[in-house]
């Protein structure tokens, strides 16, 4: 059985990793090589998909940090968790609430993103 937490953590580190060194590395662990990733504004596949998106997202907002809003829930191998992105220790700019499909290893195979409420 999977651990929710330590899924939607690993994610959210990957996010939240600023070095590209870091971040590349972040993403391997969340991420299976052929992971994917689609909200309402953006889309990437595989690891170097995912790290151009997520640079971009970082660049886009700098110094926000996303943090883990309330338990995720898992059932088979669907996660359902919600997010918050912020100024550390300020008030969420965003919310938002992410569907995954994770693989057998624990790593995602899938990521669907929905807005809960957007970033001016």
């Amino acid at each position: 059985m999977f651990d929710a937490n330590a899924i939607a953590a690993r994610y959210l580190a990957a996010w939240n990793a600023r070095e590209p060194d870091q971040r590349q590395a972040a993403i391997a662990q969340a991420w299976t090589e052929g992971g994917s990733y689609l909200d309402p504004m953006m889309e990437a596949e595989g690891h170097a998909g995912l790290d151009a998106m997520i640079a971009a997202a970082q660049a886009h907002f700098p110094g926000l940090v996303f943090s883990l809003a309330g338990m995720p829930d898992l059932h088979h191998d669907r996660l359902r968790f919600s997010w918050t992105l912020a100024p550390a220790g300020g008030a969420p700019v965003a919310r938002g609430t992410d569907f995954a499909v994770v693989a057998e290893d624990g790593r995602l195979a899938a990521v669907t993103g929905f807005l809960d409420r957007e970033a001016a």
